[in-house]
């Protein structure tokens, strides 16, 4: 659930109207929920009740730092993929040995840098990274905490883009070589082997994928005890998803699924949610520019874009459109709705049925809290949105809007002579 809903007609987030955000900080713009940041953190760390366990945010769902500091405020850890969602978690509060260094291309900076301020451990995905880590421990005189993390060779049945479980994906060690990689880890003094981890895609909305990969994390265990080895961590991923139009998936199933089964092998389970968190509790605040109508098409052009919300462009997305004001001699019309870029790929929605807005009005994108602001760019020099979080009744700009100004910052204005 979330609590964004209509009062008399008109949208609210929480107990804000966010015609009265659109009206003091343009558009577009991103508005959180704090209410259903907190209860979606809290019903998904009941699942693991009972099991010692820490829940750590995957940053790379959003990043704002408000965001980062609420969560850490009730005591979760992070999942990170960079030196600078390292840096984000560190300034928004979050305690170093919470995080998770996760991602298949660390450089030995980046190693460095989370050496130096004490995380929880490193997923490794390849041999070559294990000996990066190794070395550079050693170069600061440390061990370093990791977990290699498994590719299951199963197929989570998502997207492929966000599919990272199969047998040809980028992401983690081979099944068949993952009992060889422990034993090249256990050579080498600077490392500490603490845990055994995965994740098998995004946007997963059946317990099957979650189910296989949980007898597999067993299998693995099981075999690394009997060599002698001493995990004190299993974990677990993410991906989990959630509603967009007509999906559904019961935790509790999950909980059958993974938690109940790993409760036996008496290790912390970590688990890394991201879109489950946030997803539904973020919107995206557009407004109508031109109701275009040709002889075989209606267009709705509002001033939002694939540079500002690039699921529905990348991964042919759904998103829930709603007007923020309700009319009801508003006729529903099929149309797409579209941005200001010059691609036809720019849309936000396609042959979708909804109420006719007209030229000035604002709709919200709903279920834009996950990879929305942190996907942004400034493709046609566009400035990203503004990011607001509403708690209660009082409501906070946390990124103030970019200017034209701020696109050219760093540049430098160079006159080239002609040949």
């Amino acid at each position: 659930m979330h609590y964004f809903e209509y009062k008399q007609g008109e949208l609210y987030a929480e107990e804000v109207p966010l015609k009265q955000i659109a009206a003091n900080t343009g558009v577009p713009t991103y508005v959180y929920s704090a209410a259903t940041l907190r209860r979606h953190f809290k019903v998904f760390d009941q699942v693991f009740a009972g099991v010692d366990h820490l829940i750590c945010f995957a940053t790379k769902a959003l990043s704002n730092l408000s965001v980062l500091r609420l969560f850490a405020a009730m005591g979760s850890g992070f999942d990170i993929v960079s030196v600078g969602e390292l840096e984000r978690c560190l300034r928004a509060g979050a305690q170093a040995q919470k995080i998770v260094f996760s991602g298949v291309g660390k450089t030995k900076e980046e190693i460095a840098a989370a050496l130096k301020a004490g995380i929880l451990m490193f997923n490794v995905e390849s041999l070559p990274e294990l000996y990066a880590i190794a070395e550079v421990a050693q170069s600061l005189g440390a061990r370093a905490p990791i977990s290699l993390r498994v590719n299951p060779a199963l197929d989570p049945g998502t997207h492929p883009h966000i599919s990272t479980g199969h047998r040809t994906s980028k992401f983690g060690v081979p099944l068949v070589q993952i009992l060889d990689y422990y034993e090249q880890a256990r050579k080498l003094d600077s490392l500490e082997v603490v845990g055994l981890s995965t994740h098998i895609g995004s946007q997963i909305t059946e317990a099957r994928p979650f189910r296989e990969a949980g007898e597999k994390l067993i299998d693995i265990v099981l075999k690394l005890r009997a060599r002698g080895f001493e995990l004190k961590y299993l974990d677990l991923g993410g991906g989990v998803g959630i509603r967009y139009d007509d999906e559904f998936f019961d935790l509790a199933d999950y909980a059958r699924a993974i938690v109940e089964p790993l409760r036996e092998l008496k290790l912390t389970l970590i688990a890394e949610p991201g879109r489950v968190i946030v997803g539904n509790a973020g919107v995206l605040l557009t407004r109508v520019l031109y109701v275009k109508d040709t002889d075989v098409k209606r267009f709705i052009v509002v001033d939002s874009a694939m540079n500002d919300l690039i699921r529905p462009s990348l991964y042919d997305a759904y998103h829930a459109i709603w007007p923020v004001e309700q009319r009801a001699s508003a006729p529903l019309v099929v149309a797409d709705v579209v941005g200001p870029i010059c691609e036809s790929g720019d849309f936000l929605a396609r042959d979708r049925l909804l109420p006719l807005p007209q030229a000035g009005d604002l709709l919200a994108v709903m279920g834009a809290g996950a990879y929305g602001f942190v996907m942004a760019s400034n493709y046609n020099s566009r400035p990203r949105p503004a990011e607001v979080i509403v708690d209660g009744n009082r409501w906070y700009v946390v990124r103030q809007r970019e200017t034209v100004e701020d696109l050219m910052r760093g540049e430098r204005l160079v006159d080239l002579s002609p040949e």
